[in-house]
């Protein structure tokens, strides 16, 4: 059978909702909601405003790791006092996962992974039944685009857990970030290995949420972002990571918009749709769907 993807042209914090209920799964016991909080002078993140209703419907707790680059997200104090900041502490309870350290992380054995071999997520990981992930969709500096698919893997990485990923799996020091950053592909698939192992670990209790709007070249964790260089497509839905990445990638593509192919430059060239590729030979969601618009 084809993964079901739920859209609608409309974006609201109501129709977030509505598409959430569309799909089908009640999330049980206690829900980590996945998102991105912004860094720092980003303009094109989604805030507390427009999740509320989201978040508040399932009961979530926002949930966030430390970043491993230099900024006001690399260490929990500093994180922290965004996340109250942009406004998310004033509506929800949020949770900095990867707060305890490296000595508190889980570690997901990748036992088939080409590039990794283990997968190193933030301990508060455990403390959660279920997994809503609320993805903003646009472009991305080093994956080519960002969606469901990244927020399960460098979003749920830790500190080191970001470190490993981007380096391949050849070391967990951040003071190497950048020195030991993966040949691309590798990079690319790396991400798809990580992401694996938490939709393994919540099982059928997750759901993902793509708002494909404000469609910068650039991501939310870019202090400087460019603008956004097409038009708003809509709100995706669906119960499999991949298929919801997919139809977004489907939509930009299919786009009219003379903006299309400014951001089809930015994720051919990181290479991002080989995460799609990778995701299915890995066996945790299919490219193949049905597009249900609501």
């Amino acid at each position: 059978m084809k993964a079901k993807v739920y859209f609608s042209r409309e974006i609201t914090p109501e129709k977030v909702v509505a598409l959430y209920r569309a799909v089908g799964r009640e999330l049980p016991g206690k829900v980590a909601v996945k998102l991105h909080s912004g860094e720092q002078g980003n303009q094109n993140f989604l805030g507390p405003d427009f999740w509320r209703p989201m978040i508040e419907a399932v009961h979530g707790t926002v949930v966030e790791c430390n970043t491993a680059y230099d900024g006001a997200r690399d260490t929990t104090e500093k994180h922290e006092k965004l996340m109250a900041a942009h406004g998310w502490t004033e509506y929800f309870d949020v949770d900095i996962m990867d707060a305890d350290g490296p000595s508190s992380d889980i570690i997901f054995p990748i036992e088939n992974g080409r590039v990794l071999k283990e997968n190193r997520v933030g301990g508060h990981l455990a403390n959660y039944a279920s997994m809503l992930v609320l993805s903003h969709f646009k472009g991305h500096p080093m994956g080519g685009f960002g969606g469901a698919l990244k927020q399960l893997s460098i979003g749920c990485a830790s500190n080191q857990g970001k470190v490993n990923i981007h380096s391949g799996g050849t070391t967990l020091n951040q003071g190497e970030f950048w020195d030991k950053h993966a040949e691309q592909d590798d990079f690319i698939e790396a991400m798809a290995e990580a992401a694996e192992t938490v939709v393994n670990h919540f099982g059928s209790n997750i759901a993902f949420v793509n708002i494909a709007c404000n469609l910068s070249v650039d991501c939310d964790c870019c202090a400087v972002a460019e603008d956004p260089c097409m038009k708003d497509i809509g709100i995706f839905a669906s119960l499999d990571p991949v298929a919801v990445d997919a139809a977004c990638l489907d939509a930009v593509r299919n786009s009219d918009d003379p903006g299309r192919d400014t951001l089809l430059e930015r994720i051919t060239s990181r290479h991002g749709e080989k995460i799609i590729d990778d995701a299915v030979r890995l066996g945790y969601g299919s490219a193949d769907y049905e597009l249900i618009e609501v």
